[in-house]
């Protein structure tokens, strides 16, 4: 059952990043439109059935599939990488620096990530660049917030202090003896942020802000597919059992990456 838990999520990452990488190698057509088969099912021509105009759901959802990926990848990519710097300079400084970090992370916390993203969304204009970098903008705190936490438990530790009274510069006693105390915890952070940020980005093109037709989305895919949900339910179930899949597969996945990382619960199995 453990070995189960492990290799199905593996399975389904694999493939999700598998369709993200040789999607545009592939001899897609997800806008080519076939209209004979509007609202089709699963058939031969078209193997997962065609949507309101004609074009074939699975080549869509390849399409889909990268969209997610890429977004997911920038997205965890730049918040980590901000959020860990501010995060661990505000520690290692401490004082008025440390002081106004925590502010400005506590301002972040108190309204609800989604609602600052679809904000910043409304206000850039929709687009999958302006995506990114509102849920990055969003993303950080996590990251600020963790990386901090972790430094000021290990900045007065033996090793930091020998490379400081051996006149060890900032940048090596952080890079050297502080970053790879405090890396295991950032990675199960991002671990999570990749499944927050792939609701996100179809929660987003759900509602019109993210990607714009006719490019496609997992989150445009359901919002199209709910006017024809009695009718032609495989356009919604297509894409929301995709997103599924793969969201409790980085969850699960983190969680073991999680038990495995802590020394306490390794330990005690």
């Amino acid at each position: 059952m453990s070995l189960l838990r492990v290799c199905l999520p593996t399975t389904v990452l694999a493939i999700w990043a598998l369709l993200a990488l040789i999607g545009p190698l592939l001899a897609l057509q997800p806008n080519v439109m076939d209209l004979p088969h509007l609202l089709n099912g699963p058939s031969a021509a078209h193997w997962l059935g065609s949507d309101d105009l004609g074009r074939s759901v699975a080549d869509r959802l390849v399409v889909g599939a990268r969209t997610s990926c890429v977004v997911a990848f920038w997205v965890v990519t730049l918040s980590a990488v901000v959020g860990t710097f501010i995060g661990v300079m505000s520690a290692w400084c401490g004082g008025i620096v440390d002081h106004v970090v925590v502010r400005v992370v506590d301002v972040f916390l108190a309204f609800p990530g989604i609602l600052l993203a679809i904000a910043l969304a409304g206000i850039l204009g929709p687009g999958i660049e302006n995506v990114i970098f509102a849920l990055a903008v969003v993303g950080w705190v996590g990251f600020a917030r963790l990386a901090r936490a972790q430094t000021l438990s290990v900045k007065h530790r033996e090793h930091v202090l020998a490379a400081v009274a051996l006149g060890s510069g900032r940048a090596r006693i952080i890079w050297y003896h502080i970053l790879p105390f405090i890396s295991a915890p950032l990675i199960v952070e991002s671990s999570f942020g990749i499944a927050g940020t792939v609701v996100a980005e179809a929660g987003l093109s759900f509602l019109g802000l993210g990607v714009q037709p006719p490019d496609a989305s997992w989150g445009t895919m359901i919002r199209d597919g709910t006017q024809y949900l009695l009718v032609a339910p495989h356009l919604v179930l297509t894409p929301g059992i995709a997103l599924m899949l793969v969201v409790i597969s980085v969850n699960v996945l983190g969680d073991r990456l999680r038990d495995y990382l802590d020394v306490k619960i390794r330990l005690a199995d």
